[in-house]
C-alpha cells in the first residue's frame, strides 16, 4: 500500500532539493518499503557470500608473522615488487606471502609480509635485499639500516578478537535496554536489526575489497556502531513525536506519521553524514594514499563504509521495519481502517458538493405534477385578464 502524507500532493511538483529541506513528507519511503527490503536483503546476501567464500585478509596481528619494510628507491632507481620477491626467495627458498607498494611520492615504501621468521632468517632476508636492491637512506646512500622488521604473535590478535566480541555483546545489550526504556520494544528490535545490517555490510565490503584486517579495523567497526545508532535514534525520536496521541485522531495512519518523520529528518541525516565523512575521506586519501600509513587506511575504510550503511539503514530499514512491527497490533490496524473510512466519507461528500447542478436541471426539464407546477403559477395572471 502506498503511503503519502496528507496535504503533500502539491509538493510533488516542487524540486527535489526543496522537498528535502522542507520535509513535507513528499518522499514515499515507508510506502515503498518492499523494494528497500529486497535491495538491502540482496546486499546482505552478497556480503555474507563474500565473507563465507572469500574470507578476510587477516594481518599479522591476528595470524602472527613477520613484516619487513624498506624504501621504494634503490641505488639503481625505483625498486619493483618482483625484485623484492626474488630477493626474499633467494634468502629463504620460498616466496613471501605478500609484497606491496604503499604510499606515494617521497613516502613510498615496500612492505613484505610472511609467516613468522627467526632472527637468523630475518637477518638473511635483510642481507639479500640489500645486496640485490640496495635501498637508499635519507642522505641518498645505500644502507641496510633502512630495512625495518617487526614480529607479532598470533595470540595477541586472538585476544583482540575476543575483547572486541565482548565489547560488541555488551554494547548491544546496553543499546537494547536503552531503546526499550526510552522508546519501546519494537523500536529496540528495529534498531538492532539495522545495526546488524550495518555490521554485515561493512564486514562484507571490507572482505570484497581485500584490505588487511588489523586492530584498527576492529576499533573502526565498533566506532561506526555508535554512529549508526545515533542516526536511528534521531529518526525514532521524530517518529515518537509525530505519533504521540495518534490513536485518538484520524488525520493520518501510523505509517504516514512515520513517513513524515523520516522526511523531516532526511536532510539532517544527509548533512550529518556528509560532515562526518569529510575527515574520514581525508584519512583514506591523504593518510593512506599520500602518506602510505596502513593503519589509517584500515581505520578510514571501515568508518566510511559503516557511516554510509548506518544512514541508509536508519532511513530505509529501521523505520519501515518499525511500521511493520506496529501494524501487527490490532489497535493500529483498526485505527488505519478508521482513517480510510474518514477519507472515503470526505471524498464522497466532496463529490456531492461539486455536482449540485444535476438535480436542478432535472427539475427544470421534468414533467408531471411537480414539473408543471412552476408553469401553472406563471399562467395564472393571463387567465385573470381573460375574465
Amino acid at each position: 500500500m502506498k503511503v503519502t502524507t496528507p496535504g503533500t500532493e502539491g509538493a510533488r511538483r516542487e524540486s527535489v532539493f526543496h522537498r528535502l529541506y522542507t520535509g513535507t513528507g513528499a518522499f514515499d519511503i515507508i510506502g515503498k518499503r518492499a523494494r528497500w527490503y529486497i535491495s538491502l536483503g540482496l546486499l546482505v546476501l552478497v556480503c555474507l557470500g563474500a565473507i563465507g567464500f572469500k574470507g578476510f585478509n587477516l594481518g599479522i596481528d591476528f595470524e602472527g608473522g613477520t613484516k619487513l619494510q624498506l624504501p621504494a628507491v634503490g641505488a639503481q632507481g625505483p625498486i619493483q615488487t618482483d625484485q623484492v620477491q626474488n630477493a626474499f626467495q633467494d634468502a629463504l627458498g620460498h616466496p613471501a606471502e605478500t609484497v606491496q607498494i604503499v604510499g606515494t611520492g617521497a613516502n613510498t615504501s615496500i612492505q613484505i609480509r610472511s609467516s613468522a621468521l627467526t632472527p637468523e632468517q630475518v637477518a638473511a632476508v635483510k642481507q639479500s635485499l640489500f645486496n640485490e636492491v640496495q635501498p637508499l637512506d635519507v642522505q641518498g646512500s645505500p644502507s641496510q639500516q633502512v630495512i625495518s622488521d617487526s614480529a607479532v604473535s598470533g595470540t595477541w590478535g586472538g585476544e583482540i578478537t575476543q575483547q572486541a566480541l565482548i565489547a560488541l555483546g555488551v554494547f548491544l545489550v546496553l543499546v537494547t535496554i536503552f531503546l526499550a526504556f526510552y522508546f519501546e520494544k519494537w523500536m529496540a528490535v528495529a534498531a538492532l536489526v539495522a545495526l546488524l545490517h550495518d555490521v554485515v555490510v561493512t564486514a562484507g565490503i571490507y572482505s570484497l575489497i581485500g584490505f588487511e584486517v588489523t586492530p584498527s579495523t576492529v576499533i573502526g567497526l565498533l566506532t561506526i556502531l555508535g554512529f549508526s545508532l545515533y542516526d536511528t535514534v534521531v529518526v525514532f525520536d521524530k517518529v515518537k513525536e509525530n505519533t504521540r496521541g495518534l490513536l485518538g485522531l484520524t488525520r493520518r495512519t501510523y505509517g504516514e506519521a512515520a513517513n513524515l518523520a523520516v522526511n523531516q529528518t532526511l536532510m539532517r541525516s544527509i548533512n550529518t553524514s556528509v560532515i562526518a565523512l569529510l575527515p574520514v575521506v581525508g584519512l583514506l586519501v591523504v593518510g593512506a594514499g599520500l602518506l602510505g600509513v596502513g593503519v589509517l587506511q584500515d581505520l578510514a575504510l571501515v568508518q566510511m563504509v559503516g557511516m554510509i550503511a548506518g544512514v541508509v539503514s536508519s532511513i530505509f530499514l529501521a523505520t519501515p521495519l518499525l511500521v511493520d512491527f506496529k501494524m501487527r497490533d490490532p489497535k493500529y490496524r483498526e485505527h488505519a481502517a478508521k482513517v480510510r473510512q474518514r477519507r472515503e466519507r470526505a471524498a464522497a461528500k466532496a463529490v456531492g458538493e461539486d455536482a449540485p447542478a444535476e438535480p436542478k436541471h432535472a427539475v427544470a426539464a421534468g414533467s408531471g405534477p411537480r414539473g408543471g407546477r412552476p408553469g401553472a403559477k406563471a399562467g395564472r395572471p393571463s387567465g385573470k385578464r381573460r375574465r
